[in-house]
């Protein structure tokens, strides 16, 4: 059965719903963690999604591909940024990255614009 990571990341944006319902300090922490990691400053927030990408690739972690997928399609990431990425993460986490690589390229390809 084929993964759908449009599927996916609706999925689990419901279940973190019911985490900020229920631990809410945490997930206010978490946000807050993320949102500041993700500004601007030596790195714009475009390259760091992407660096955020390749540790989800090298994690196998599928929500976290489509989530950063997404992202990195919202901040208008090429194609070839996305595929350099992968090529990183494949030269430093070998066959199991790879095809977490691939993942991610379904990924792209199912949330671009007018495929979701």
């Amino acid at each position: 059965m084929s993964k759908s990571f449009v599927q996916i990341t609706s999925d689990v944006s419901k279940a973190l719903g019911a985490l900020r319902r229920e631990i809410p300090q945490t997930m206010a922490g978490f946000g807050a963690m993320a949102k500041s990691s993700l500004q601007d400053g030596a790195l714009d927030e475009l390259h760091k999604e992407l660096i955020a990408l390749a540790i989800a690739v090298t994690q196998r972690c599928d929500a976290c591909v489509g989530f950063h997928i997404k992202a990195l399609i919202r901040l208008g990431a090429s194609r070839e940024q996305i595929m350099e990425t992968l090529g990183v993460c494949t030269y430093m986490g070998g066959g199991p990255a790879l095809m977490y690589a691939a993942e991610a390229v379904r990924a792209y390809e199912e949330m671009l614009p007018g495929n979701a």
